[in-house]
């Protein structure tokens, strides 16, 4: 007997079936490394449309080939079950985006697909004067603000705790610039050198006495563009500026120091310092108050530069970022950066961004910078700081520049805070808690206490206990209960109220954000 003859072959329909998974599960396949290889939802929406289309062909596509053996009604029926399975998956993903998506996917959500802001929860409630920071109490103090912006010379009184940046760098030679060439080169391969390669600067343009001459256009190279992952620019951009020495780190090393927690909403400057300083065999230097001239230098000596800034991308409002500076043109009025987000410009050559722009944004950071670089060039670095090098005289700078902004232009939210946050450094947190009022009173962006701490530290060294209290119970609200200085600080109040469980509560809290946040480790072991 032929047991062949039995068999028979499957339905056409379950064929077809197969057929249209496994075109759809290649597209999704795809899709996904095309996500996890960007890391942006955005690279997921040409897939989704493919994969619509694909589904929808093959509904047709079957409902010609077998129209014989269909039951009549089955159009109707099939709209009423899609219908069904739109609502619940809208109902339903609504829900998961709200109550169980972790927050670095629901931000990372919200900046590809902006209206998804409207189902957060957080959002519900505004944050107070409408993503503002709350306004200060009326001045009590007696210090004229007008007295802020000039006169006594200040007087140094820092701490540990009032300078994080503090780096040892001592002059010890005589500053020579690198000869210069008359061409630019060649774009050379992305990929990066074990050794540092040369910068190419050209015509040499005559600057202040005070600083060494330089190029009129000088770039970098050797540097591996690195794409960000979640809220992850800090790490990021370490990772780019230290492939320029060959470093074979990856950004995910980096944020296992920086940030143990995925969720952690910031890397401060001299966190990213430390971590080059004891992790790398690189060096770094980070400082207040630089200028574009000084960055010129830095990168005419071939000295990588990072700088944090303001951003405010589409969809979204204001928010801090870090960027990785690989050039300059006084020709064209640009620098040029790498940018862990937004890429690195037409082949690779760096985003241009215009000097007004460039130094608009960096304002807001009180233009601070991180200089990376190989320990036998210290000297040199340290010739190009010029006084920055000495640390109390940076803050004494970053003050001069803030006032005359600040008289400048006296609706300068940006320049008063800047104020405020060189004071703090300089130990006059009288001053400084006066000059953060003056800045609070102008609609300072909520997210600003994310990144910068000064006011904490001000308001609790002048006695205002209310205002340290205020300002961490607005940030703790508004970054999702992520941000650990606000615990830490927050703690620091009940401490001198008396409240040593509540602050020790507070310093813990602070340690399961970051569990390397040094300040509450110190004030747990004291």
């Amino acid at each position: 007997m032929d047991h062949a003859s039995n068999l028979h072959a499957p339905p056409r329909l379950l064929l077809w079936a197969a057929l249209t998974l496994f075109v759809l599960i290649v597209i999704a396949g795809l899709g996904g490394i095309a996500y996890f290889s960007s890391g942006r939802l955005a690279t997921l929406l040409p897939y989704a449309v493919i994969g619509a289309l694909a589904l929808f062909l093959s509904v047709i596509g079957g409902a010609v080939l077998f129209r014989r053996t269909l039951p009549r009604l089955l159009w109707l029926w099939t709209s009423i079950a899609v219908l069904g399975l739109m609502i619940v998956a809208a109902f339903g993903g609504t829900l998961l985006f709200r109550n169980n998506l972790p927050p670095r996917y629901q931000e990372q959500m919200i900046t590809e697909v902006p209206f998804m802001s409207g189902f957060l929860r957080s959002l519900m409630q505004p944050t107070p004067a409408g993503g503002a920071l709350p306004t200060a109490a009326p001045n009590t103090s007696g210090i004229d603000p007008l007295s802020l912006l000039g006169g006594a010379e200040p007087t140094v009184a820092a701490t540990e705790e009032t300078t994080p940046e503090a780096i040892s760098i001592v002059p010890t030679a005589t500053f020579t610039p690198p000869p210069t060439a008359t061409t630019a080169p060649t774009l050379p391969p992305t990929t990066a050198p074990t050794v540092a390669p040369t910068v190419a600067p050209t015509e040499v343009v005559a600057v202040a006495a005070s600083a060494p001459a330089r190029a009129l256009a000088a770039r970098m190279y050797g540097f591996t563009h690195v794409q960000q992952g979640w809220n992850n620019c800090g790490p990021a951009n370490i990772t780019m500026a230290l492939s320029h020495y060959g470093w074979q780190g990856t950004q995910d090393d980096a944020a296992s120091f920086l940030k143990p927690v995925d969720e952690d909403k910031n890397v401060s400057p001299h966190e990213m310092v430390n971590f080059i300083n004891t992790q790398t065999g690189v060096r770094a230097v980070t400082r207040l108050g630089g200028d574009m001239e000084l960055l010129k230098q830095l990168i005419f000596n071939n000295i990588p530069v990072i700088i944090e800034t303001a951003y405010t991308p589409e969809g979204y409002d204001w928010i801090g970022h870090y960027q990785t500076v690989v050039g300059y043109d006084d020709n064209a009025g640009v620098f040029y950066i790498y940018d862990s987000y937004l890429g690195t410009g037409e082949a690779g050559e760096g985003l241009p961004e215009p000097y007004a722009e460039f130094d608009a944004n960096w304002q807001a950071f009180n233009r601070v910078f991180i200089a990376i670089y190989d320990q036998p060039r210290e000297s040199l670095v340290t010739e190009v700081l010029g006084e920055r090098a000495d640390l109390p005289r940076s803050y004494e700078i970053a003050l001069e520049i803030a006032q005359e902004e600040a008289r400048a232009d006296r609706r300068d939210k940006f320049a008063w805070f800047n104020v405020g946050t060189a004071f703090t450094r300089l130990g006059q947190f009288e001053q400084a808690a006066n000059a953060f009022d003056i800045a609070r009173q102008l609609d300072l962006p909520f997210r600003i206490m994310w990144y910068q701490f000064a006011p904490f530290e001000a308001y609790f060294g002048a006695g205002r206990y209310d205002d340290v209290l205020v300002l961490a119970e607005t940030t703790i609200n508004n970054s999702d209960e992520r941000i650990e200085e606000a615990y830490y600080w927050r703690g620091r109040v009940y401490s001198e109220q008396g409240r040593a469980n509540d602050a020790s509560s507070m310093y813990q809290i602070a340690l399961r954000l970051n569990p390397n946040f040094e300040p509450a480790q110190q004030a747990l072991a004291g």
